[in-house]
């Protein structure tokens, strides 16, 4: 038995065996084929396994997210069959005597140079296509043992360096019971994707992923960041009734689901979630969610070969205003940069990408995609209650210039005959100190503050979450943040305007009396964290936290304010 100690992401205990998630080396040489008919017959059976594979995929695909996910499937399973790949390939493998693998390379690199130079930006698109079909195809020429965390089918704990945001999206959250892995932290987009799917885990372990044998028995411990490998019957043991604490646990906060949330003195504050996906709305119900406080639309761009359309985009936002019933639905448009990636963009390589070129930059600048999703947006709202935050804001300009582009979509759609509801609160995402030092300014304009405390700690403190050399200046109750978030709080209430917060931190049992303190409006966190934050609530006086708020306010290290919140025990 082995014990690894990394850092708690997600809650929850997870049992299972492992699921090694290495993205394998397509690379292939040439090599002198002495039996073409081999080679002629190695090809054709990777077709046969890809098909088999593609068609399974496609089928899930077609079942759990519907038809438009599942049409990249089928063109893909019709470049498989296209014999203006296929046969130049076996033409190849005949004339010059190569292995099957260096053929297909060569002739689909010939494919995809040539759509890539093409006018047409669907044809462009195709190289992404043939790529991904040659990457499925040589997997079997080469033999290599990779499944992608979206092709899981049996119960796993997936062990990785890291997992991307495309890969944690693609995970099926009724097979994936846990991650672990050995870079991130508690706010790396793989951590804070686990807690908006409810699975446990455990990041930044360092070691975890050469500690560990595909199918080795795993626990998974997400509350004390610890990852047990080939453990005892013993260990398995208490971890099963630890796992059957916490979900008693589970339930009794579950009595919560229909209740406001009250402060024991009376003051109703707004319990949000976080969501990715429209399946995550099931999440935020099940756990008595007040509003969705934070709609991360970046989700619908990824693992995909192009730029979803305006019709997919629509029913997306559609289905989760219509799921929330009336209740608040606040929508972040593209946040892509940083860590988060679109391929299919081909954006420029950056020394710097989380003070990059990205999220209200990218749109201003890629405005034939930013008016697209305004649009869909905008045609979405007559079927709930959306509100609309432009993420990245760092100057009353590009604020003004994002409004504008809205307004313009929406006086288009209205000539257009197409109906647009009329209250639509517009806000903007605080993560850059400027705008928060200049909030008093932005309350003047805006409809709604949400503090984004992720980037806004990474950006006060000059440090890189993502960057474990620096973890420890992740400091969200470092009174610097602290005066910061009263900073735009104040601001707002002085224009009568409310203030969220869509950070990790708004969910942290530390920060919560804090935040009540300051007067936070609304709180919106991973849906798992709703019901105990609710009940933690629930038990805190608001006049008892402003007068913590205020000394908390007065101390000069993270350390001090934890030790002031841990004495109220």
């Amino acid at each position: 038995m082995n014990k690894i100690k990394g850092i708690a992401a997600s809650a929850g205990i997870a049992i299972a065996r492992a699921f090694i998630l290495e993205h394998p080396d397509y690379a292939v040489s040439r090599k002198q084929a002495d039996d073409v008919q081999s080679e002629l017959a190695k090809l054709d059976d990777a077709l046969a396994k890809s098909r088999v594979e593609l068609e399974a995929i496609k089928a899930r695909t077609l079942a759990e997210l519907g038809e438009k996910k599942a049409e990249i499937f089928e063109s893909h399973l019709l470049i498989l069959s296209d014999p203006e790949l296929i046969d130049p390939v076996k033409d190849k493998i005949r004339s010059e005597s190569v292995n099957a693998e260096y053929a297909l390379d060569e002739t689909a690199a010939q494919f995809i140079r040539m759509f890539e130079n093409m006018k047409s930006a669907y044809l462009q698109e195709r190289a992404a296509d043939m790529r991904d079909v040659t990457k499925r195809i040589l997997k079997h020429l080469l033999g290599l043992q990779y499944v992608s965390p979206s092709e899981i089918d049996e119960e796993v704990i997936v062990i990785a360096e890291d997992l991307t945001p495309s890969d944690t999206a693609g995970l099926n959250r009724k097979f994936v019971k846990g991650f672990t892995t050995n870079i991130g932290g508690r706010t790396s987009h793989s951590a804070i994707m686990a807690r908006s799917l409810e699975i446990p885990a455990v990041v930044g372990t360092k070691s975890v992923l050469s500690s560990v044998q595909s199918g080795e028995l795993v626990i998974v411990d997400g509350m004390e960041g610890d990852v047990i490998i080939h453990p005892t019957e013993e260990v398995i043991a208490e971890y099963t009734a630890k796992q059957q604490a916490y979900a008693k646990q589970m339930e009794e906060w579950k009595q919560l689901r229909t209740e406001p949330t009250v402060s024991k003195d009376g003051i109703h504050v707004e319990l949000a979630a976080n969501i990715g996906t429209p399946n995550d709305v099931a999440g935020v119900l099940d756990n008595g969610g007040e509003a969705v406080g934070l709609y991360r639309t970046e989700f619908l761009y990824m693992g995909r070969d192009k730029l979803p359309s305006e019709n997919v985009q629509y029913n997306a936002y559609k289905t989760v205003l219509e799921q929330m019933e009336g209740k608040p639905v606040v929508v972040r448009t593209l946040d892509i940069g940083g860590d988060k990636e679109l391929p299919y963009l081909d954006l420029p390589k950056e020394m710097n990408p989380f003070l990059g070129f990205r999220a209200i930059r990218l749109c201003l600048d890629r405005q034939d995609i930013f008016r697209i999703q305004l649009r869909a947006l905008l045609r979405a709202s007559v079927h709930g209650n959306l509100r609309i935050m432009f993420p990245m804001i760092a100057t009353l300009a590009e604020f003004r210039a994002a409004k504008a582009v809205l307004l313009e979509e929406k006086d288009k759609l209205a000539a257009e005959g197409i109906a647009v509801a009329h209250d639509i609160q517009i806000g903007i995402m605080v993560e850059i100190p400027s705008t928060a030092v200049l909030a008093d300014v932005f309350a003047k304009e805006v409809d709604f503050f949400s503090i984004g405390t992720n980037d806004l700690i990474q950006y006060t403190m000059a440090a890189d979450r993502m960057n474990e050399q620096v973890s420890y200046l992740y400091q969200p109750y470092n009174p610097a943040i602290l005066r910061l978030v009263k900073m735009v709080i104040d601001a707002a209430h002085r224009e009568g305007k409310w203030v969220g917060m869509c950070g990790e931190m708004a969910g942290d049992a530390v920060a919560i009396p804090i935040l009540l303190g300051l007067g936070l409006d609304e709180f919106s966190m991973s849906a798992s964290s709703i019901l105990p934050a609710r009940s933690q609530i629930s038990k805190l006086s608001r006049a008892d936290m402003e007068r913590l708020a205020e000394q908390a306010l007065q101390l000069g290290t993270a350390e001090e304010v934890t030790q002031l919140v841990q004495s109220l025990q």
